[in-house]
């Protein structure tokens, strides 16, 4: 493709547009309209913006992206945009082997402790029942969600695309299903996460460890029919809330079989 520039004759000297062939694979397609989803468009941009904020500006976060080839080479986001460049962007890898290219995170995404924002609580409960660690709060600021995120190198869970677009975000995942179940089957599928199940070990209220209370100490929390069929008990170091293996548990293990199904 020939490198096109439309020069101005504005004597105020106006950046000069150009124009590159831009491609978006896999998941990264469900953020651009229909009409250019899955195949080379034409985007054109002024100046020469890094690779970054022409991506950003097409509608695709950085934050979930893990490769960009440009010309068939890899660059990472500071790559300064001339024109003419056919551009291939590609989401976090996770079963392929890319170690030879340059991957765009210092760390990998296999650090398996979240954030969640403010409209996801429900899969919050869920991930902790899994034994995820993982952190929400119904008042979390976005700012207070990257900060922490950040310093405590937690991968962000959200449906707000705008949260993504911070240039601190750098491990986040955006929600595309509304229901929570459904959302669970997302996040453990598309993080290959099934062999990281923890199930009780970790409190779904508060998020703190749990650890197997001795009997005598919790008997008196408990009715007595509780007591009567089941002896083995767990406690959150946090909330003291006390679990054990009823019908909750029960249904923890249906909720894995189907999650490993998948």
């Amino acid at each position: 493709m020939q490198r096109k520039e439309k020069n101005s004759k504005n004597i105020n000297h106006a950046p000069v547009i150009r124009e590159a062939v831009f491609r978006f694979y896999e998941e990264l397609n469900e953020h651009l309209p229909k009409t250019i989803r899955r195949k080379e468009f034409i985007h054109e941009f002024k100046g020469n913006p890094s690779v970054k904020n022409v991506i950003e500006s097409i509608g695709v976060p950085h934050s979930e992206i893990d490769l960009i080839l440009v010309d068939g080479n890899s660059v990472d986001f500071t790559y300064q945009m001339r024109g003419g460049e056919h551009v291939s962007v590609y989401p976090v890898f996770e079963s392929l082997d890319i170690s030879s290219v340059n991957r765009l995170r210092a760390q990998p995404l296999r650090v398996i402790k979240f954030i969640v924002d403010v409209n996801l609580g429900k899969l919050a409960n869920k991930l902790r029942l899994l034994g995820f660690d993982t952190l929400f709060r119904n008042d979390f600021e976005d700012a207070e969600i990257i900060e922490i995120a950040a310093n405590e190198k937690r991968i962000i869970l959200t449906r707000d695309r705008a949260l993504l677009t911070s240039k601190l975000v750098t491990h986040a995942y955006w929600i595309r299903n509304h229901d929570p179940k459904k959302q669970l089957s997302e996040v453990v599928q598309r993080l290959q996460l099934t062999s990281h199940f923890r199930p009780f070990s970790r409190c779904s209220v508060c998020n703190s460890l749990l650890r197997q209370a001795e009997f005598d100490e919790i008997k008196d929390k408990l009715p007595q029919d509780t007591l009567q069929y089941y002896d083995v008990f767990w406690e959150c170091d946090g909330c003291e809330k006390l679990y054990w293996k009823g019908s909750h548990y029960k249904h923890i293990e249906n909720l894995i079989e189907e999650l490993r199904k998948k």
